[in-house]
């Protein structure tokens, strides 16, 4: 691992999977970089890559969910984070339920937020989301979420990152 990738994976994130879905096709990814951005009203941001085959949905149908993963939920990070939604369905075999919008609550996460999609910014080679949570709940109190060290190099991003400043 580079310098820089060491130094990028001390920002502390947890890792989720983020629901969305159009016109009744439900899909996700796993996404470590999702934030609190203000408290009234209350909103949430997250990055996506607008290559991603859920980036479509996510703008076509109005909204995400964010599921918090168990620490123990590596091969669920994997899954969403690694199969491709154009090839497979992700959520075969999985307990979920549509948020507001369609999108996916995971009925094994740690919790939820249902999101209203209320703006879509460029950030570099990403687009930030925001949205406005309109619902949500803890459904495995005390139990430890997953973060993104937890991880290791699961996602290739060590390569993306540059050598130097």
């Amino acid at each position: 691992m580079n310098d820089i990738a060491a130094l990028f994976r001390q920002i502390t994130l947890g890792v989720h999977v983020i629901g969305v879905a159009d016109a009744g096709r439900p899909d996700g990814f796993t996404a470590a970089w999702v934030m609190q951005v203000s408290f009234d009203p209350l909103l949430l941001a997250l990055s996506i890559n607008p290559g991603n085959a859920s980036y479509p949905l996510l703008r076509a149908g109005g909204g995400f969910t964010v599921n918090v993963l168990k620490r123990e939920d590596l091969e669920l990070a994997r899954r969403f984070g690694t199969w491709s939604g154009r090839d497979r369905d992700k959520l075969a075999g999985l307990r979920w339920r549509p948020g507001r919008h369609g999108a996916p609550i995971l009925e094994d996460a740690v919790a939820y937020f249902d999101c209203e999609l209320s703006s879509l910014l460029p950030a570099g080679d990403h687009e930030l989301a925001v949205g406005r949570v309109i619902d949500g709940t803890i459904l495995a109190p005390g139990v430890t979420p997953m973060v993104y060290t937890d991880t290791g190099d699961m996602d290739g991003s060590t390569a993306l990152y540059p050598a130097h400043f």
